[in-house]
C-alpha cells in the first residue's frame, strides 16, 4: 500500500483529491495521512468527502475512515466502470473541485455525475471556468464532455445543480501548440436572487477593462435566474487562460467585473499556453497521456501536484524560469 502525506507541500484538498484519482487509475491502493494537518479546520470536509465518494463509485473502492474531520483514510480501488453517480457537496462546498477529482477517472469509462453545492466560490475556479477552459481544451485533446448548470449555487447556502456527463475516451497527448483555434474567449456573468442589473454591471465592467487592457470586444453570455442562494460571479476567459471575480454584500458589481477581467490579464500578459492556474490542473492529465506545455511560472500547487504524481511513478519534468515548461518524463 502506497502512503500518502496528506501535510505534504500545499498540503490541502488538492492531495486527498488527486491522490484518489490517481489510486483509481493505476490500481494501486494507498492510505492517505496527516489530512489537511495545518488547516484551521484540520481533517476532511464535506467536499473532500465528496470527491472521495465521486471516485470511490466509478471505481467501486473500498474505504476506510472516510468521514468528515478525519485526518487518514485507507482507498482500495477496483475496476472502473461507467456510474450514474449524484452527491450532494453540502451547503457551498465547490462542484468544480468535486468534479476535477472524478474527471480523469471517468473518461476511461464514461458516467454521469450529478451534484448539488456551489458553482463558484472561494479558492475554487468557477463553474463557467471549468465549463469555457479545462472541457474545451480536454475536448480537443479527445475527452467527451457535456456539462449542464441547472442552478447556482452561491456562498454560504449553495443549492447548485450540475450535471457533467462523459463518454468513454482514450485522451491525446497534450500538444505543446495548444492554442484554441479563432482566439476563442468570452464573459459570463451570473447571478441569483439579484435584480439582472446586476450580471450587466459585471458584464459591462469586464468588457471594458478588457478593450482598455486587450483591444479586444468579447462576447457576453448572461445566466441571470431564481436560485436557492443569492450571490453573483463573472468569468472571463482568452484561449487557455481565465479569470473570476466573486460578489459578495457591500462589493459593487463592476469590482466584481473588473476583479475577472484583471485576472485575466495579469496571466495573459505574462508567457505561456497556459495561466498558472490550469497548469496545476492539466498535471493528471498530462500524466495520464503524455505531451507538455508551458505556463509562466510553477506555483505551489503546481509543485505538490509533480511530487504526488512521482510517489505514483509518474514523474513530471519541470524546466525553464520566465516560460515554464510541464512534460512527463520518458518512460513515466
Amino acid at each position: 500500500m502506497l502512503v500518502i502525506d496528506g501535510s505534504h507541500l500545499e498540503g490541502g484538498g488538492q492531495i486527498v483529491r488527486s491522490a484518489v484519482a490517481l489510486s483509481a487509475l493505476t490500481c494501486t491502493p494507498v492510505r492517505i495521512e496527516h489530512i489537511r494537518a495545518g488547516r484551521q479546520q484540520p481533517g476532511l470536509r464535506p467536499q473532500h468527502l465528496a470527491a472521495i465518494l465521486a471516485v470511490a463509485t466509478a471505481c467501486n473502492a473500498e474505504l476506510t475512515g472516510c468521514a468528515v474531520g478525519s485526518q487518514e483514510i485507507e482507498f482500495f480501488p477496483g475496476r472502473i466502470s461507467s456510474r450514474e453517480i449524484s452527491l450532494d457537496v453540502g451547503t457551498a462546498g465547490s462542484i468544480p473541485l468535486v468534479i476535477q477529482a472524478w474527471l480523469p477517472v471517468a473518461v476511461q469509462a464514461g458516467g454521469m455525475l450529478t451534484l448539488t453545492g456551489g458553482t463558484e466560490v472561494e479558492r475554487s475556479p468557477s463553474i463557467d471556468y471549468f465549463t469555457n477552459v479545462l472541457v474545451p481544451f480536454l475536448e480537443m485533446h479527445g475527452a467527451r464532455i457535456s456539462v449542464k448548470i441547472a442552478r447556482r449555487g452561491y456562498y454560504p447556502k449553495g443549492g447548485g445543480l450540475v450535471k457533467v456527463e462523459v463518454k468513454p475516451s482514450v485522451l491525446n497527448r497534450l500538444s505543446p501548440d495548444c492554442n484554441r483555434p479563432g482566439g476563442d474567449r468570452g464573459i459570463c456573468s451570473c447571478s441569483a436572487g439579484l435584480p439582472a442589473h446586476v450580471a450587466k454591471r459585471q458584464a459591462d465592467a469586464a468588457a471594458f477593462h478588457l478593450f482598455q487592457r486587450m483591444g479586444l470586444e468579447f462576447p457576453v453570455t448572461m445566466d441571470v435566474r431564481p436560485g436557492p442562494s443569492t450571490g453573483s460571479s463573472c468569468t472571463v476567459w482568452r484561449g487557455w487562460m481565465g479569470g473570476t471575480g466573486l460578489g459578495k454584500r457591500g462589493y459593487p458589481a463592476e469590482r466584481v467585473g473588473k476583479d475577472a477581467a484583471l485576472a485575466l490579464v495579469r496571466e495573459w500578459e505574462c508567457d505561456g499556453h497556459v495561466d498558472s492556474f490550469f497548469a496545476d490542473q492539466l498535471l493528471i492529465y498530462l500524466g495520464i497521456a503524455g505531451g507538455s506545455y508551458t505556463s509562466h511560472t510553477c506555483t505551489m500547487h503546481a509543485r505538490t501536484m509533480c511530487w504526488l504524481l512521482a510517489e505514483f511513478g509518474i514523474h513530471i519534468r519541470v524546466s525553464g524560469e520566465r516560460i515554464v515548461r510541464f512534460e512527463r518524463a520518458a518512460g513515466a
